[in-house]
């Protein structure tokens, strides 16, 4: 026992045997006075001149008696005492706390809790050890407070609720141990997976069952189902869900759509749940007028309708009017219009079913941009998310263009949380925007398998780096191996050239080719730097410069004939410019369920080289879903040219179609040929066009099976060599058509593909190919 005293001398110890069993049953009379009959507790009065402390053994007596708040010569009343008891229990020091009076001194008796010597988890197998560290408070080397263990015990098994485990049970155990230490474990109970076994919907009219599954990213049990983590309730996943599905249902025009609950039913068995969103859609509203408008003398209003791409007719959604608005405000400033803000003013049509739209340009309040603030980019550097921005420091304050920079940030995929907001600067007129983000991992090393029923088995090994050095550059590096290809790759991408929305950058092959289908070996080896460049909301444009050197040979005996004479050229190099133009509305187009792809590409071989050629090639998608979105159609023309000036091309130079680009025949199967002196060639074309017409569709089946089917249609024709010969044949064009059913399987493993053909119309000496499997994965 130690004896803190507020006066200059220290008291004496004395009786110790007799003051602890009287101060024992005084502290029980006071305690239970406290309790029992607070107004007579209230009543009695103390005035302490000493503090008598003991029991502590790590905890000092000055910061005991600060923990009390009782000063020297103070009139404190029993209520008073049991205050300062409370004080000392909350500190969460002490596992028990007696106070008791001793005429002029107040002795404290306390009982320390131990420290924790080791932490433990026992029974975790699917969550490990570092995991369920990182949710609790407790720690090693610190004081043991029950009620922290108890929390902490409460945090784990909400870890492993978030993981569909909602059965789990955790029992923190202490386990005592020399000198005031203790070692706490938490006993772990895991349970069984509660799995979503029915996904269901009630109130939707429009859009099927299976139609909104697709949407979510909570999904049913299925046959893979120990592959599969989305199949479990997650409170977290289900608020995300809500969200998107209505997200769903407004860029579709339900502008009415609502979530009226959302039940989660436990099955009796308790292992699994019965999820049902209650929704209700409303009506589907259109575009009416869209109108812009504006009362300030500066702006020419003709000028901004005509910048207007959304006509009426068109499925509403409000993403529409975020973009139109976007690009009448980046009009604005490209015109000079500082702090003008474009409102959207909607007129409801019900009679209709239409929303006119004004876009009222208004002036903004002067408010200007003091700085960016960034933090928690430990890797990641300042200026990859200052590019993100459209504004700078000293530029007119635009709140949509923040958020739309915040979104971009997001989009980066390098960060796991980011948090964008504006505050108000040095002054009224300033405003500071903080960019508070959390850093994840970019890198990614893959080990895959491909097969196709072409190339047979393959392995992939790959490297991919997408935030290389924190400086938002890309870099992959690919190896794969098969019985017929031995792939070698290195790409490296900027994709925000000094600070623009330009990208450069490279890229590096080396292959090894030896196809069954034909006699000649191929040893390729490639360089092509690029740049591309926007051109406009939906398009981009490539531009890029190829050095390809190409070993050609035949192993075995030369028959005398075109491949044996194109082989015969030995090693070629190929110095070509080119470009490619990309239009794509199928992400952000004006329809959420159609949209094309057109691309159009040509290469100028003669820059040097041996070779002198131009090779066109165009592709055109487009695809639309009906019947509810249940139904995927898509329509696709493929076609290609090769000019060559000297008639000296090769079947490296000459179009060869995929099994993907016309199904239902092999690779070189389709085409001219020359059948002469016991050679069989695929030559190639010169001229290549195709046309694909297919539907996707389910089959019935459960939606959690991840199986489809689908129907399709291909037509084409690959003709036209330069050097003809005995047994050439079909070098004239001859459309061949095929027909067949596709069964699509999507799996935790990758999607596979069966393709079942027959040719309609072909050419006798064509090689057809009834059957076809593609399976790509990585894991």
């Amino acid at each position: 026992m130690r004896e803190h005293m507020w006066g200059a001398g220290r008291a004496q110890k004395q009786h110790r045997g007799v003051l602890r069993r009287t101060a024992f049953a005084f502290s029980v009379l006071v305690s239970t006075g406290f309790l029992l009959a607070p107004d007579s507790a209230n009543a009695q009065s103390y005035r302490f001149n000493g503090l008598v402390i003991e029991g502590n053994n790590r905890i000092e007596d000055a910061a005991i008696a600060s923990y009390a708040g009782i000063s020297q010569g103070q009139v404190v009343s029993a209520g008073d005492l049991n205050e300062a008891y409370q004080r000392i229990l909350a500190t969460g020091l002490f596992e028990t706390v007696e106070l008791t009076p001793r005429g002029n001194r107040l002795e404290i008796s306390v009982v320390e809790f131990p420290t924790i010597n080791v932490i433990r988890f026992e029974g975790n197998r699917r969550l490990k050890d570092d995991e369920l560290e990182a949710v609790i408070e407790s720690q090693s080397r610190r004081v043991l407070n029950p009620a922290v263990a108890e929390r902490d015990a409460n945090a784990i098994a909400e870890a492993y609720a978030q993981s569909g485990r909602i059965a789990a049970r955790v029992t923190p155990r202490v386990i005592r141990r020399s000198d005031n230490r203790a070692d706490l474990v938490f006993e772990i109970f895991e349970g069984a997976l509660a799995e979503i076994e029915r996904l269901s919907f009630v109130g939707n009219r429009t859009f099927s069952d299976r139609r909104l599954r697709r949407v979510l990213s909570t999904k049913q049990a299925g046959l893979l189902r120990a592959l599969v983590k989305r199949d479990t309730l997650v409170e977290d996943r289900i608020e995300f869900d809500k969200q998107v599905l209505t997200d769903f249902y407004q860029s579709r025009g339900y502008v009415d759509f609502r979530i009226t609950g959302v039940n989660a039913e436990l099955a009796r068995e308790r292992d699994g749940y019965f999820l049902t969103f209650n929704v209700e859609e409303g009506q589907q509203f259109s575009f009416g007028e869209v109108t812009a408008s504006s009362d300030l003398p500066e702006v020419d209003v003709e000028l901004f309708q005509d910048a207007l791409k959304v006509r009426p007719g068109v499925t509403y959604s409000p993403s529409l009017v975020e973009n139109s608005i976007s690009r009448l405000e980046r009009l604005a400033i490209k015109e000079g219009l500082d702090f003008v803000r474009v409102e959207p003013r909607i007129t409801r049509n019900d009679r209709d079913l239409t929303l006119d739209v004004e876009f009222a340009l208004v002036r903004g309040p002067r408010i200007f941009v003091e700085r960016i603030d960034i933090e928690g980019n430990t890797t990641t550097l300042d200026r990859v998310v200052r590019q993100q921005f459209k504004i700078a420091e000293g530029d007119p304050f635009n709140p949509r263009e923040i958020r739309e920079a915040a979104e971009r940030i997001r989009a980066l995929g390098f960060f796991e949380s980011t948090d964008v907001n504006a505050r108000e600067g040095s002054s009224p007129d300033q405003v500071v925007v903080d960019v508070d983000v959390e850093e994840q991992p970019t890198g990614s090393l893959s080990f895959g398998g491909t097969y196709s029923t072409d190339t047979g088995f393959g392995l992939v090994v790959g490297f991919s780096e997408r935030n290389f050095l924190g400086r938002g550059q890309r870099l992959t590096a690919n190896v794969s191996t098969s019985p017929d290809v031995n792939n070698y790759e290195l790409s490296f991408t900027e994709p925000a050239f000094l600070g623009r929305d330009v990208a450069v950058g490279f890229s590096g092959t080396y292959r090894d080719l030896t196809f069954n289908q034909v006699r000649y070996e191929n040893t390729v080896g490639k360089f092509e730097p690029f740049i591309g460049f926007s051109t406009g909301e939906n398009s981009r444009v490539q531009l890029r410069y190829t050095y390809e050197s190409v070993d050609m040979s035949i192993p075995g005996t030369n028959l005398g004939v075109l491949i044996d004479a194109e082989a015969a050229r030995g090693t070629l190099a190929r110095s070509s410019l080119g470009y490619t133009y990309i239009y794509d509305t199928r992400i952000g187009g004006l329809n959420p369920d159609a949209g094309v792809l057109l691309e159009f590409g040509q290469d100028y071989a003669g820059v040097g080289g041996d070779i002198n050629y131009v090779s066109t090639s165009a592709k055109a998608i487009a695809q639309t879903q009906v019947l509810s979105g249940d139904v995927t159609l898509r329509a696709s023309v493929e076609g290609g040219f090769l000019y060559t000036p000297n008639n000296d091309s090769r079947i490296n130079d000459r179009f060869v179609p995929s099994s993907q680009q016309f199904r239902g025949f092999q690779p070189f199967g389709i085409g001219p040929r020359q059948i002469s002196g016991g050679a069989d060639d695929g030559l190639g074309g010169k001229y290549f066009a195709v046309a694909r017409f297919e539907a996707a569709f389910p089959l019935g089946l459960p939606e959690e099976y991840g199986i489809s089917g689908g129907v399709f249609y291909d037509v084409g024709s690959v003709w036209g060599v330069d050097a003809t010969g005995p047994g050439v044949v079909s070098d004239d064009f001859s459309l061949r058509h095929v027909v067949g059913v596709s069964v699509f399987w999507d799996t935790p493993i990758g999607p596979l593909q069966f393709n079942f053909s027959k040719a309609l119309k072909k050419e006798s000496f064509d090689k057809e190919q009834n059957f076809n499997l593609t399976i790509r994965t990585e894991f």
